[in-house]
This record gives C-alpha cells, structure tokens and sequence, in this order.
C-alpha cells in the first residue's frame, strides 16, 4: 500500500484573516504586516507577499521591518485566526479523520488507503477537491504539497504557493518513487532541520545543494560529518523520513503577552495593559469551549530577568473577571519584592476542563449554598466566589458585541486602557 501524505498551508493566513477582519483599513492594503504598530518591539508575525518582495521575513523586528518596506501598514494579529484556524480544520476533517495540526495554520492529512473512497482518482485531484472545499467554505486559500512522507510533503508544499509557482494553482504532488530525483532540485537549507549552522559547516565541504550530498555514501558523510549526522543527511537527501500522521493532544496552555514599546513604571499602567492581556486570553479560552483551573503571570523587567507567579484554582474558569482579579492579585504579589520598570507582561491558563463541564461543576456547588443546605462551599460573609454565572453570561456577551463591532467596542470603566496622548498612555503596537 503507497502511503499517502499531504500537506495543507494555509497561504500568507495571518495576513488574510487580518484582511478579513479589516476590509476598509488592512483589506486595501497591498503592503501589511502582521505582529505589531510602528514603533514597537514586536516582530513580523506574517507579511502579504507584496511586502515580502522588500526582504521583509517573520520573526523580524517590526522596526527593521519598517526600514526595508516604510510604506507598509502594521496590524496586530487578529483574535479572530484561532476560529479561522479550527474551520479550516474541519474542512480538512471531512476528507479523513486523520489530521495532525503542525500549527495553527499547517495540517498534515493521511489518506492512505483512502484510494477506492475517492475513486483512486490521482491524488492531486484530491488535493485539488480538498483545497476547492476549503476556499468554498472558509474563504481562505491553501496551498497543499503531497508525497510518501511528511518531509516531502512538506517540502512541496513550498513548491506549490502562488509566490513561488503561479502555475501550479496551489497544489505540488511527488509521486511515489520520485523522492530522490525531486530532492535534487533543492538546497540543503530547504530541509527542514538543516539550520543555519549546519549549512555553514556543510557549505566547506562542498556541500549546499541536496544534488552535493547524493554521489557520497554513507561512509564518505560519515568521515566527514560523524556518523549520527552523516545517517540523518544520506536519508533525507533520498526523501527518507518519518511519515507518521497523529492527531495532537489539546492544547496544554494558551496565552497573551506584550512586550512594551517603553518600560512602564507606574502600577496602575501595567495592571491595565495586564487587565488587556487578560481579556483577550479569557476571550480565546471560550472560544475553544474551555475553562481554566491554573493561571499563571510573567513578568519581565528591563533587566531582561523574568519571573512567574501562578495558582491553582478549585474549579476552572473563564470569565473576563475571575481571570482578571486572579492575575492582578498575581501580579501584585510578583511587584511585592521586583519593583524594576517592566518590560513585559503576559497572563497563561492552563489545566484545562470543557467550559460545559466546567461550568455545571460550579453550579453543583453553588447550589445547596444558595438553597441554605450545608452540603456546599459557602463564601465567606461578604465574600464573592471566584466566578458566578453572571461572570460567564456577561462576558460571553461581550465576545458576541466584540465579535461584531471589533475588540475596542466595549470595556468595563476600570478595564479601560488609557488612549494615546494620555499620562502613562502606551504607544500603539
């Protein structure tokens, strides 16, 4: 049985969410930069493909960004691709149950022995079929590369996006049998693994495209490079990898942190922009149809040491204001004995439960409180529990106000964050 492997990415997606999201301001733009406003620390989540052209790459400061591409528009990522994500990822669900999300906009697909399923039709068609459903249903575009193992795959996929291979209409198939002769049309700084410096070291041997490596055996790499390298490149040279496809495991933890243009000083700013940071984490938690029991803050002072504080809450979580209060009085604690400017901030949940489950838990335990029986935890006179269900139904209501009118249209008097121009105010990322 030929094992069948593709796969699926999602083509410049943080900058097409963001376009989505924005059509009159960051939809117009031709030049956009995801990951960050002028001016700040931040770095170049993804770029369109225009910008690209300027040299501008991820994981670049926004500010050198800038220098090479000034006319550019920067935009900070949307809230919005983690629900984009996961609707492609249904997509990719109904055409076999075997998908593994690489990351949040990269899946691979399985489709070994799917072959009288579709008809054994080639297995471009299929990808073909499965990138038209995609953009039919979600709006966004992949581009998908197929092979005998996911390195190949991979590998192709890069081959078939539209800044690339126009004419390839966003999918690249390497037939069974055609590894080694499609491996020798790269450099070795295309496979994944091969970093910087091992390109460096390479590259005095003589060695910098896959095509340099393929005339050796394996006992000339290995005099060379040592034997645990020399095995690693004689195979992947040949198209010789891993092709296991697993569905991850859930998510172990979600968070938001920023990096501040300007070290803040005052208690009050930085407990606002954790306040932020909070919200916008609680907010992706219900997306997910979670709740959290752990919460967890760094804090990152201009010294560049970082330090954390987390508890462990008896139920899980996830209303704006229990998330809030939980990681304001983390963050006092942390400020108790660290008084230096910050330089970051960043609030994590974790120890997940189903938001439903969780959810009815707490109400299980609200219940013979509230009835006068002794069965439950009552508060404290005066006391209020961690989370009520007003908590949940306010700020599920306000997801749905943010979802319509954008992440500004609404705040609590004491949430809000104070605009640019203001005392304390931060510059706009």
């Amino acid at each position: 049985m030929t094992v069948r492997i593709l796969l699926a990415d999602a083509d410049a997606f943080f900058v097409a969410v963001a376009r989505r999201v924005d059509p009159e301001g960051a939809g117009r733009a031709k030049l956009l930069i995801v990951g960050g406003r002028p001016g700040s620390r931040g770095v170049v989540c993804s770029a369109s493909y225009e910008t690209r052209a300027f040299g501008v790459r991820s994981a670049m400061p926004i500010s050198r960004a800038l220098r090479l591409c000034p006319n550019a528009i920067c935009v900070p990522v949307p809230r919005e691709c983690s629900a984009a994500s996961r609707g492609i990822r249904a997509v990719l669900g109904q055409f076999t149950p075997v998908v593994e999300g690489a990351s949040i906009d990269e899946w691979y697909l399985d489709l070994t022995g799917t072959e009288a399923l579709y008809k054994h039709v080639p297995l471009e068609d299929t990808a073909r079929a499965i990138r038209a459903a995609v953009l039919e249903q979600t709006g966004y575009a992949l581009s998908i590369g197929g092979g005998t193992n996911r390195m190949i795959a991979k590998l192709a996929a890069e081959r078939a996006k539209p800044s690339k291979a126009p004419k390839a209409g966003g999918v690249h198939i390497v037939a069974a049998g055609a590894e080694r002769e499609f491996m020798a049309t790269l450099a070795l700084a295309e496979i994944p693994g091969v970093g910087p410096k091992a390109q460096a070291r390479l590259a005095k041997l003589g060695l910098v495209r896959v095509a340099d490596v393929l005339p050796h055996d394996i006992m000339t790499l290995t005099r060379w490079v040592g034997p645990s390298e020399a095995e690693w490149l004689y195979a992947r040279a040949r198209g010789e990898a891993r092709t296991a496809v697993q569905p991850r495991a859930p998510a172990r933890q979600m968070s938001r942190e920023e990096t501040f243009d300007r070290d803040l000083v005052r208690q009050g700013a930085l407990e606002a922009e954790l306040r932020h940071l909070a919200r916008k984490v609680a907010a992706d938690l219900r997306e997910s149809g979670l709740a959290a029991r752990t919460i967890t803050v760094k804090l990152k002072s201009n010294d560049f040491v970082s330090r954390t504080a987390g508890r462990t809450l008896p139920e899980a979580i996830e209303s704006d204001r229990a998330v809030e209060e939980t990681a304001v009085e983390l963050l006092a604690q942390l400020r108790k004995t660290h008084t230096k400017p910050a330089r970051l901030v960043g609030v994590a949940l974790s120890n997940f439960r189903d938001g439903r489950d969780a959810e009815q838990l707490a109400m299980s335990f609200d219940a013979p409180a509230a009835r006068g029986g002794g069965g439950g935890r009552k508060p404290a006179p005066g006391a209020r529990a961690v989370e009520e269900p007003r908590d949940r139904d306010l700020s599920r209501a306000l997801d749905r106000v943010r979802e319509r009118f954008g992440d500004d249209a609404i705040h609590a008097g004491k949430q809000r964050r104070r605009p640019v121009g203001e005392k304390g105010a931060k510059k706009p990322r």
